[in-house]
């Protein structure tokens, strides 16, 4: 499984990657292999402020809908246009093109987690 050392992560399979005060936000390697095939990625969220642990939006998969859960508190700025038309994005390049949204950070709280811990939730 992959879990990219400059990221973070959450226990609920969410990868956080900060630039500045804002980060981009997405599913790990590890819950689009568990979601299987994508098909439908619901975000209604944009400019709304949220907070950690809250639901930021869903995946839709051909096995399973799983809620998203915000990593940080934040404004969310942007989603990934991408998805739109491209959901398999998420499971061809979770930590890259198939990121879901791009958040101005309020709070980073303290439940994030370093790559090696991520490992040691998910067995990796």
């Amino acid at each position: 499984m992959n879990a990219p050392e400059n990221l973070f992560y959450t226990e609920d399979h969410e990868w956080v990657r900060f630039e500045g005060d804002e980060a981009f936000i997405g599913v790990t390697d590890f819950a689009q292999g568990e979601l299987g095939d994508v098909v439908y990625v619901e975000i209604e969220t944009e400019g709304e402020s949220l907070d950690a642990g809250e639901v930021f939006g869903t995946v839709e998969a051909v096995k399973t809908v799983s809620d998203l859960f915000m990593p940080v508190s934040g404004e969310v700025l942007e989603i990934n246009p991408s998805l739109e038309a491209n959901p398999e994005l998420v499971n061809s390049d979770p930590y890259g093109e198939g990121w879901m949204i791009k958040v101005k950070v309020s709070d980073k709280g303290d439940k994030l987690l370093s790559a090696a811990e991520y490992l040691e939730v998910t067995g990796g």
